[in-house]
């Protein structure tokens, strides 16, 4: 495996050091509405042989850029963009349908390009998204597994392994301008899935996946002191125990928002450094963007991610960590487990410490520079609950909270602050309902889950009808509109509402 991304790593492109200026020049012109576009187009030939041609005619009065970009590059079109989806059919068939378009063989073609080629086939979002994204994928499978397409799972499971092996981590997606950021870990439970529908021998297959999974997130906390207390995504809390944060290895401008960001730079200059940190720090979240990550919550530049220590991101890699300890007493390394296990319940033991406000009765995420909890009241509430580390009266009050604050008519909110982002009101997600239906099921609230239920399915097949879409989001609050918010229009396919709405409507 490692050999083949050796031989096709030489047609990678990698923008800012490949193309140099064409790559800056190209989005600076404004003449392209997505910059994505742009950072996702195959080269025709060479990148060195093009940009040498650029700064050959690039001053000759007659040039012009758009159609020198459209000579020597090709649009990453949408697959299935020709799909005409029916409406008059039940949804799930419609699901079933999608499958197939937003499927994607094994990158095996030799050509110039940011998408990193995968041993195996793998499923997109749909959209404007057309590589695997990490958390996305989790949420996708299990649409997968109720549509008996579980050896399509155990290929994008593959997938991250191969990224794990080949990066030390697994990117926000397989492009080269996502090889500074993870997303929220769920390689652990998209094993554990696996590994129920097909045996716990893929535990232990995919434990040397795990644990250098967990070695990327907790890189440097062996250096950690009072006097150097964070590092990347790691973080000495006072009582000595190590959490996490998100975080980014790189801090250039986002190639799939380039202009954007370095117009935030400029404007506000030495700062707009690190807020672009932040800002980067936040797509690795997944929660791109939100008033959660903001000190103001209604002004993005105030964004201060690195700052925070999720709760949802540590329930996760709680988990990473049960499935590792689980793995290695499989193998007979007793060890080992009791290690991993030790771990777990210390992370266990220090959420509760630092997330859970006993007087508001919920699960906030812990300000590590205030040393003291932020005020955002959020959905990622409900992971301490699918994860089993509540006691049975935080359940309960978070079940109250999420049901006076947080629930309307067509689901949860992601946040009840409206700030115009796209994660937050009114806006609702398919991961995050379904994270809270797992929770309160767990804890007994079989009432509040069934209603979330109902409340996001109908909302999801009432758009279905009137558009023959399903949408990457949704406006929770007034069904009879669309979602919006955001650095992009909507999208449709989607991968991860398929898969969170096929599980529910075949429960």
């Amino acid at each position: 495996m490692a050999q083949n991304h050796k031989i096709m790593a030489n047609r990678l492109i990698f923008l800012e050091e490949d193309l140099k200026e064409l790559f800056t020049d190209l989005h600076a012109s404004g003449q392209w509405a997505d910059g994505k576009e742009i950072s996702d187009a195959y080269a025709i030939e060479d990148p060195a042989n093009i940009l040498a041609i650029y700064r050959q005619e690039k001053n000759h009065p007659n040039f012009d850029l758009k159609t020198f970009f459209n000579n020597y590059f090709v649009s990453a079109q949408s697959q299935g963009k020709e799909y005409q989806s029916d409406s008059s059919l039940p949804v799930e068939d419609h699901i079933e349908r999608l499958w197939s378009v937003l499927a994607r063989e094994p990158d095996n073609e030799e050509y110039f390009s940011t998408l990193i080629p995968l041993p195996y086939p793998y499923v997109v979002p749909g959209g404007r998204f057309n590589e695997i994204y990490y958390w996305d994928s989790y949420f996708t499978m299990l649409g997968l597994v109720e549509s008996g397409r579980t050896d399509m799972v155990e290929h994008m499971v593959k997938n991250f392994a191969y990224m794990i092996e080949n990066f030390g981590f697994i990117p926000n997606g397989n492009r080269t301008y996502y090889l500074g950021r993870s997303q929220p870990p769920f390689f652990s439970l998209m094993v554990s899935l696996l590994a129920q529908e097909k045996g716990e021998k893929y535990l232990i297959d995919f434990l040397p996946a795990m644990v250098k999974e967990h070695k990327f997130w907790m890189e440097g906390e062996q250096e950690l002191s009072k006097t150097q207390a964070n590092y990347k995504r790691v973080v000495l809390m006072p009582n000595g125990e190590v959490l996490n944060r998100h975080y980014d290895n790189i801090f250039s401008p986002r190639a799939e928002m380039y202009q954007d960001d370095v117009e935030l730079i400029e404007r506000k200059g030495k700062a707009g450094k690190q807020t672009l940190l932040n800002i980067r720090a936040a797509c690795e979240s997944g929660w791109d963007f939100s008033s959660r990550w903001c000190e103001v919550p209604d002004d993005l530049t105030t964004i201060y991610t690195t700052n925070l220590i999720p709760v949802d991101l540590n329930c996760l890699l709680y988990h990473l960590e049960k499935m590792i300890s689980k793995a290695y007493v499989l193998q007979g390394e007793g060890k080992l487990g009791t290690n991993y296990a030790q771990r777990a319940e210390s992370r266990a033991k220090a959420i509760q410490q630092y997330c859970w406000n006993a007087s508001e009765g919920y699960f906030f995420d812990f300000n590590h520079h205030h040393e003291a909890q932020t005020t955002s009241l959020t959905a990622a509430a409900v992971y301490p609950l699918a994860f089993q580390l509540a006691s049975a009266q935080q359940a309960e009050s978070v079940a109250n909270t999420l049901a006076q604050e947080l629930l309307k008519d067509g689901g949860l909110l992601t946040t009840n602050f409206e700030s115009g982002e796209q994660w937050d009101a009114p806006n609702g997600w398919a991961p995050l309902q379904w994270m809270a239906i797992w929770g309160l099921r767990n804890y007994g609230h079989d009432h509040l889950a069934t209603t979330i239920k109902n409340r996001w399915t109908a909302l999801n097949i009432k758009v279905f009808k009137n558009t023959g879409k399903l949408m990457e989001k949704y406006n929770v609050v007034d069904t009879s509109l669309l979602s919006g918010g955001g650095e992009y229009p909507v999208q449709d396919g989607f991968g991860w509402t398929n898969g969170v709405l096929l599980k529910l409507l075949r429960e």
